[in-house]
């Protein structure tokens, strides 16, 4: 009762839609596949060629820091071996780098 009532206005100048919104939606999405998701997609792929072309005989790192040569290979599976007659079985998707050969010289 005691405050009137006090109405906008626009002042003249039209107000922003859901253009303007929208184009900001976009364009965040642009930033983000750019810089987050087309990089992590390309490193999958590396990885995967990686993986499938794994051959008897590489000298490889795990996901877990263990050094080997390949000595079996099965279709989801790599038997590594860590030393003289000592063998492990890890999962493919495990090895994280190919060594270029002659770098393990403890394994004979």
């Amino acid at each position: 009762m005691f405050i009137s009532q006090a109405w906008a206005q626009s002042g003249g100048q039209p107000q922003g839609g859901g253009v303007e919104s929208m184009l900001l939606i976009v364009l965040m999405f642009g930033v983000l596949y750019f810089l987050m998701i087309r990089p992590q997609m390309k490193r999958a792929k590396e990885h995967k060629a990686m993986i499938e072309a794994l051959q008897k005989g590489d000298e490889v790192i795990s996901g877990g820091g263990i050094l080997g040569r390949v000595s079996k290979l099965n279709e989801n599976y790599v038997t590594l071996e860590v030393a003289q007659g000592v063998e492990m079985t890890l999962q493919r998707s495990a090895i994280q780098v190919v060594l270029p050969k002659g770098t393990i010289k403890n394994i004979a």
